[in-house]
């Protein structure tokens, strides 16, 4: 693992150290989580978009009543 170093507001910092100790895991640990999610944001919506592109054929073939949407 690779050390990098932020610049945060102090009182910020042992705010968010408190709540992390309060949720039995560590301001490091969170960051992590957090690093992760955000690197991985937007990779759900490429996906997405190939599949529906590979379903574009698909066609409804129109609106249909309450009642066709029900039926088995």
């Amino acid at each position: 693992m690779k050390n990098i170093t932020f610049t945060a507001d102090e009182s910020l910092i042992e705010k968010a150290r408190k709540k992390a100790r309060g949720e039995n895991t560590s301001l490091n640990q969170r960051f992590r989580e957090w690093l992760e999610r955000y690197a991985s944001r937007g990779e759900g919506k490429e996906e997405y978009e190939a599949v529906m592109s590979k379903l574009s054929y698909a066609k409804a073939g129109g609106k249909f009543s309450r009642d066709e949407l029900n039926e088995r």
